[in-house]
């Protein structure tokens, strides 16, 4: 999950960066700073607790137009960091991007933001930070599109048919994977099963979860919540997520009374 700063100097723009970091479900993390000054305090701090430490930062996100230190100052200064955060600039002129990526931008987004491209600049910062972490020995990405899973379990590689999970949890750049007699980590993203599995009746209904549509035992709503019951897990489904899981499961009631003679 990525740890993110966000810099800029006027409060609707700030504001607006913070929500559509928060939105996606790759950033674990978004810390506002209205100045660069507070953003080179809390970048100093970070830098002191060592880059895997509570405070620490993989990204900044950053106006280029701000009073005293700008953007392109900024991002120099943190260029010179032992461990420098990625970088995105956020502006509202186009005229600074040679010098933007001359100073290693990952990407430079243009204001008004749009939802799509902003994603994008996500899904570049994501992949470059997954590429620095060093993977940990004896456990390789899974191949999971097939029908089965390679899966360790007491040191034996087995293979566990797609059809057995019922859904799936996401740990980081691992994801878990729950069936009715346990659960298996394997080294993938839930974005990625989610691409990939959505063609087999899985369904995105959280952030941290994936689930197959045919285990769906109840759709439960609390108190305007919604979440679903999956053998003896409830697991609660996030409001940008619940139309899509209702249409869904819908489609698949009425299918399914179109089947019964």
């Amino acid at each position: 999950m990525l740890r993110v700063l966000a810099v800029d100097d006027e409060e609707p723009a700030l504001a607006e960066l913070v929500y559509l970091l928060e939105e996606d479900e790759r950033v674990g993390s978004v810390v506002p700073a209205p100045t660069s000054t507070e953003a080179l305090r809390l970048l100093g701090r970070a830098s002191q607790e060592g880059p895997h430490g509570a405070a620490a930062v993989d990204v900044v996100f950053l106006d280029i137009s701000m009073p005293g230190l700008n953007g392109l100052e900024l991002a120099a200064l943190l260029g010179r960091f032992a461990a420098p955060p990625l970088i995105v600039f956020v502006t509202a002129h186009e005229d600074h991007a040679v010098r933007a990526f001359d100073l290693k931008a990952v990407d430079y987004l243009l204001k008004p933001l749009r939802k799509e491209r902003f994603a994008e600049a996500v899904r570049r910062v994501a992949e470059t930070v997954r590429a620095r972490v060093p993977q940990p020995p004896g456990r390789q990405p899974a191949p999971a599109f097939g029908d089965q899973v390679p899966v360790e379990l007491g040191g034996v590689t087995r293979f566990l048919p797609i059809a057995d999970i019922a859904y799936v949890e996401a740990h980081g750049d691992y994801a878990r994977l729950h069936t009715g007699h346990g659960s298996h980590l394997v080294r993938i993203a839930l974005s990625t099963l989610e691409e990939h599995w959505r063609s087999r009746g899985f369904v995105r209904i959280h952030r941290s979860h994936l689930v197959a549509l045919g285990r769906i035992e109840e759709l439960r709503l609390d108190g305007g919540n919604l979440s679903v019951r999956i053998g003896d897990r409830v697991l609660a489904v996030s409001r940008r997520n619940a139309r899509e899981l209702r249409d869904l499961l819908a489609r698949q009631a009425k299918g399914a009374a179109g089947r019964t003679p």
